[in-house]
């Protein structure tokens, strides 16, 4: 087999994820058969594309190529065909496309990693400037499934406020097998119906307790400040620390996890509650020193290494996820305002990072973007997790 060959093959599995895809447009509007747009879109996506406009003229210099690899019997199609089609796909069913696409993803990258009890981290983020006031459209908040040992987004549930976590957070997990998981989730998604749904899916919780929590946030604190006192002589309480320095700062983590005492007020409610732990943070920057304490609720059973991992993946989704979507994808700066449009954009956004997380290469996300921007090569192999 040839390497054009090769590719072709490989291009063509990805067009099969599409191929059950509803077509939203009318008759009139389908000289580009649909499967192709999504493509070409995702391609011009991982090369750095940014909005329909850019996909378009990333396609129009690239379209010998694609003619090659994909169906277009009128050509390569203009941004208003990826405009609209972007527009007018509903984000459930656009997500739903990429599922098998992700659960083989992840069972590679669970194969490769030696990971058996994948952490996955719920948290949310908002495109800042996506608000349309005039149309009055608030600002796109959206809440994202992170698997934080394999550096894949499995799925997404867009919001119109950020307060409406509370609602997103029990139909995302239901996009997601959380059997046999960690779901870690911040304060404000610490509630108990959620916590009942991830024991009833075969899952365990760790989470982070706030002020919305206050009952149990200071039953908890209380508790632990108090053994401390002692060095946890009169509890069974297991302790562990990293010490990691690098980008001009040092930083000392302490874990503590213990049995939770549920006579405690405010602990019964929360269903397979197991543990409770904290995780204590120093930082040493340019001599200065800060700290961070924060307590949790957890489902997990003793053993204070898969807590801190657990903890520690849940930090991840703001470091490798959500930091790379700002600075290499100039997320926060999108103007994108039409509501299906700016939500099939983030999960772009996502699903092709998790891509370039899958590459093998050492380079950073941003030079592996821009690789496959130079590179016809290199975006194939992103893109298919081929080798050419």
């Amino acid at each position: 087999m040839t390497m054009t060959e090769t590719i072709q093959v490989g291009v063509s599995e990805v067009v099969e994820h599409f191929e059950e895809l509803e077509d939203p447009r009318s008759t009139i509007n389908q000289r580009h058969p649909l499967v192709s747009v999504v493509v070409i879109a995702m391609m011009a996506v991982l090369a750095g594309a940014n909005g329909p406009t850019a996909i378009a003229k990333w396609a129009n210099i690239k379209k010998d190529r694609l003619l090659e690899l994909l169906n277009l019997p009128n050509g390569i199609p203009q941004k208003d065909v990826y405009r609209r089609v972007l527009a007018a796909l509903k984000p459930e069913a656009f997500q739903a496309c990429f599922a098998n696409w992700l659960s083989s993803l992840r069972d590679k990258g669970l194969d490769e990693k030696g990971v058996e009890q994948p952490v996955f981290a719920i948290d949310g983020k908002t495109l800042r400037r996506s608000h349309d006031r005039k149309k009055g459209l608030g600002a796109l908040h959206s809440v994202s499934v992170w698997a934080s040992d394999l550096g894949l987004t499995l799925a997404q549930v867009a919001t119109d406020e950020k307060s409406n976590e509370i609602t997103a957070i029990p139909e995302l997990l239901k996009l997601v097998d959380i059997n046999g998981a960690v779901i870690t989730i911040d304060a404000m998604g610490a509630q108990t119906a959620i916590a009942n749904q991830i024991v009833n899916s075969g899952g365990d919780y760790v989470f982070a307790l706030k002020g919305n929590q206050s009952t149990a946030h200071d039953s908890v604190s209380d508790y632990i400040e108090e053994h401390m006192e002692d060095n946890f002589e009169r509890v069974n309480a297991r302790c562990h620390q990293t010490d990691e320095k690098g980008h001009g700062r040092e930083e000392l983590r302490t874990y503590y996890q213990m049995p939770a005492p549920t006579h405690l007020p405010g602990l019964s409610r929360w269903p397979g509650l197991a543990t409770i732990g904290v995780a204590i943070l120093i930082c040493i920057r340019d001599g200065i020193e800060t700290s961070e304490v924060r307590y949790f609720l957890s489902s997990l059973p003793l053993g204070v290494k898969n807590f801190a991992r657990a903890v520690r993946g849940h930090w991840g989704i703001e470091n490798s996820c959500h930091w790379t979507l700002d600075i290499t994808y100039r997320e926060d700066e999108s103007r994108i305002r039409d509501e299906n449009l700016r939500e099939n954009f983030a999960w772009l956004n996502r699903f092709t990072l998790s891509l370039l997380k899958q590459h093998p290469g050492k380079d950073s996300i941003a030079m592996k973007r821009l690789k496959c921007g130079w590179s016809d090569d290199f975006l194939i192999e992103t893109l298919t997790g081929t080798r050419t």
